[in-house]
């Protein structure tokens, strides 16, 4: 399944490149997302929970596909520890397992992938 995402993202880089604000990467990857049919819900409010309480603030999601997995976009010249950190953070506090951080800040596009 992530490969499928990740291969979406990589066709999303190879015709817009790199320069754009993230939520244009994030228009273009709804549709090549809807074209793959791959099953998706952008900008999807997450509950957050401590010491097994919900938290009155929610995470935003850029993207859950699947129903599993966390996209996180950043459009950044380079991923930055604080970026890895922010993920990491939101699979241990929701119920997802499998989270991507994917830039198009680059000249060539950059992912990484997480599991919790």
């Amino acid at each position: 399944m992530t490969y499928q995402i990740i291969g979406a993202a990589m066709a999303v880089h190879r015709a817009l490149g790199h320069g754009f604000l993230e939520g244009v990467y994030g228009d273009a990857l709804e549709i090549e997302f809807q074209e793959r049919m791959i099953p998706f819900e952008r900008e999807k409010t997450i509950d957050i929970s401590y010491k097994g309480k919900p938290l009155k603030h929610h995470y935003v999601a850029d993207f859950v596909c699947f129903d599993s997995i966390i996209v996180e976009l950043k459009a950044v010249d380079s991923i930055m520890p604080v970026h890895r950190s922010q993920l990491i953070n939101y699979l241990n506090a929701t119920d997802y397992h499998i989270g991507l951080l994917i830039n198009f800040g680059e000249s060539s596009l950059k992912y990484e992938r997480f599991r919790n």
